[in-house]
């Protein structure tokens, strides 16, 4: 059964990708790519502040989007069900989800209950939808998905009816049922309106999508958010699976050792995660050993500013 990582055009398995890199030889032999346990995960996963309440969360997260949407008896319940206790298990905490991502809510909702760890993790979801009250049955529709009461996180999706969501969410919040409230946005396009609403309004978090192949957000946005005091999710860090497609038969650069980085997702995720305005990034993930990879980019140093330009610069002559 083969995982593939969303994208554009001919799709490449994480596994091929792998297999097909230099830099990547023996990464999948027994033991998974990294070699980490999950508790020396969750032993030296970086863990960051959220600017309004203090309260720290893992810097990296797992998103839903896609490779969680699959019905009831599909085999690869199994291997998602791995996925999220290797997650947890981990040290990880944030789960991002959306109603727009078809079954995905329901499938985290159901193998959280199954695993018996809602407790130990941080919901983010979202209102997609326009309408104060499909807004509010939107709510009610995730919250039952998910099997829970309260989401740590609500987040109006991709700016849509921004005004009416936020009244929705700020309600929630103060009957308990809301910790934080956000905003999102992946479009480059979107990124005028979503800084005035960053400028209007109080927020607790934003989510953006940042990576080597999309950096344009730390123009302004990431700024922003610092200035604001907003915590910032990144969206899309391997660029929907583009950047295993260029990295594809590639060495990572040797001085990455100084980062402590051993895999092409550890650069991508290394490079998001390097900026001083961001608290965690959510790639898509639906395999544990991939999940343990993911995570291994939050242990040990990060790219300070220089070197951050650096793998910028390397990515965009490769």
């Amino acid at each position: 059964m083969k995982t593939r990582l969303p994208g554009v055009g001919p799709r490449l398995t994480r596994k091929e990708f792998l297999q097909g890199s230099a830099a990547a030889a023996g990464l999948l032999a027994a033991g998974g790519i990294t070699g980490l346990s999950t508790a020396a995960l969750a032993a030296g996963m970086a863990q960051r502040a959220i600017p309004k309440s203090g309260e720290k969360i893992p810097v990296i997260g797992v998103g839903t989007a896609w490779i969680y949407d699959v019905e009831p008896n599909d085999p690869k319940m199994a291997i998602l069900k791995a996925t999220l206790d290797t997650f947890v298990k981990g040290g990880g905490q944030v789960i991002d989800s959306s109603p727009t991502y078809g079954r995905a809510e329901a499938v985290v909702g159901q193998l959280l209950a199954e695993l018996g760890n809602r407790d130990k993790t941080f919901i983010a979801t979202k209102i997609s939808t326009r309408g104060e009250q499909e807004g509010v049955d939107q709510v009610k529709q995730s919250m039952d998905r998910l099997k829970t009461n309260k989401f740590e996180l609500l987040q109006v999706h991709n700016i849509k009816d921004t005004k009416i969501h936020l009244k929705t969410i700020r309600r929630l919040r103060e009957e308990g049922k809301v910790k934080y409230i956000g905003i999102t946005v992946s479009s480059k396009r979107r990124y005028e309106r979503f800084a005035k609403i960053m400028e209007s309004e109080p927020l607790d978090f934003i989510q953006i999508n940042y990576s080597l192949g999309q950096p344009d957000s730390a123009d302004r946005l990431l700024p922003l958010a610092k200035d604001k005091g907003m915590a910032v999710l990144i969206n899309r860090p391997f660029w929907k699976g583009r950047l295993f497609r260029k990295a594809k038969g590639k060495s990572l650069p040797p001085w990455a050792a100084e980062f402590d980085c051993k895999s092409w997702a550890q650069f991508f995720l290394k490079f998001s995660l390097s900026h001083p305005a961001v608290t965690a990034a959510i790639p898509g993930t639906d395999r544990p050993e991939y999940m343990v990879d993911n995570m291994a980019a939050g242990v040990g140093r990060m790219p300070d500013a220089k070197t951050q330009a650096k793998m910028l610069a390397y990515w965009k002559s490769l």
